[in-house]
């Protein structure tokens, strides 16, 4: 919570899907363990936007623990 896109970036690696509509950004990150999905908004005018929300997922769409889908994500971009 609170990283910009750059820092989700440098800790997940390049995102799978990358959405914006208005001043609203999507992150979402995959592997085969889960996918996370990470909001972004910008906390005032003109600020860079930060994480507000975080949702994971089993690929299968199965509620998944966010805390244990990051650690999934970020040794998946270690291994890169």
């Amino acid at each position: 919570m609170g990283q910009s896109a750059q820092a989700l970036v440098a800790l997940f690696g390049d995102a799978n899907l990358d959405v914006r509509e208005g001043p609203a950004r999507k992150l979402q990150f995959s592997s085969p363990v889960c996918v996370l999905d990470a909001y972004l908004y910008p906390p005032a005018q003109g600020k860079e936007p930060t994480v507000r929300y975080i949702d994971a997922r089993q690929p299968s769409g199965d509620d998944f623990d966010k805390a244990s889908c990051i650690a999934a994500l970020s040794r998946r971009a270690a291994a890169r």
